[in-house]
């Protein structure tokens, strides 16, 4: 590599409350001359990332735009809805939505949880992030709906959650920009869905074409014996006949 080559590297963004370590610790384990530089963004910047070109894959919350990016679910998380332990829905060990009539249902900017508000109720300045909509349902002013990593990520001891039932689950994903399919990001592909480290869709064809042919059988040595035969096919002479007793055929000798 001549001092004007950069080494390659990828670009991975992610979303509070995913856990990207068991997959980031593959990579690196699979690729170490290609580092992962892997950064948190909010819910609602990372679709922006991806398509201006400043990352090169997403670990996301859905929906995002499949016109312009390609995705892959992961999983799906249970919603639950943040109150003060005091709060009278605390009582149960699940939340209806109608349990939320009369509340203010705060929404953040940086959220895509796909949750309204109840109709009728006073509107309010949505907060900037989930972080400044907790310090708001802890003094009192509204519930957050959101995915149930986010309420542990957020924990504070006057808080507490319930799950959200029924209510739309928040779908991970990973994302990538449908015309900037490279190798790096099949490589991570293949680490997300499990592909093995021999599995020839887990590697780039280079590292494919690496594998070792397989040994063929040695062929025994000239002269070893073979597994069947007896010790006496063993002893034959170059001639093929039984080897001769050297005492036989002599004449004896007079007394």
């Amino acid at each position: 590599m001549t001092g004007s080559e950069v080494s390659p590297s990828f670009r991975l963004v992610y979303v509070p409350g995913v856990m990207p370590g068991k997959w980031v610790r593959i990579w690196n384990e699979r690729l170490p001359d290609v580092p992962l530089a892997l950064t948190q963004v909010s819910a609602g910047a990372a679709q922006g990332l991806l398509l201006a070109g400043d990352a090169d894959a997403g670990l996301v919350r859905l929906p995002v735009d499949r016109t312009v990016l390609s995705a892959i679910p992961l999983y799906t998380e249970q919603t639950v809805v943040v109150v003060p332990k005091d709060h009278l829905v605390t009582a149960a060990d699940a939340v209806s939505p109608e349990d939320l009539a009369d509340e203010i249902v705060l929404h953040p900017l940086d959220d895509v949880l796909d949750w309204e508000s109840p109709p009728g109720r006073p509107a309010l300045e949505r907060p900037a992030t989930t972080a400044d909509a907790i310090e708001l349902v802890a003094a009192g002013i509204g519930v957050l709906v959101v995915p149930l990593s986010l309420a542990r990520l957020h924990h504070r001891k006057d808080l507490t959650h319930r799950p959200l039932e029924p209510a739309p689950g928040s779908a991970v994903a990973l994302a990538w920009p449908e015309a900037a399919t490279t190798d790096l990001v099949e490589d991570f592909i293949g680490i997300v869905r499990g592909r093995t480290v021999n599995s020839s869709r887990g590697r780039r064809p280079e590292q494919a074409a690496q594998k070792p042919a397989a040994q063929k059988p040695r062929r025994p040595a000239a002269g070893r014996q073979q597994s069947g035969g007896t010790a006496a096919q063993g002893r034959r002479g170059a001639g093929g006949g039984a080897a001769k007793n050297p005492r036989r055929g002599r004449p004896r000798r007079g007394r």
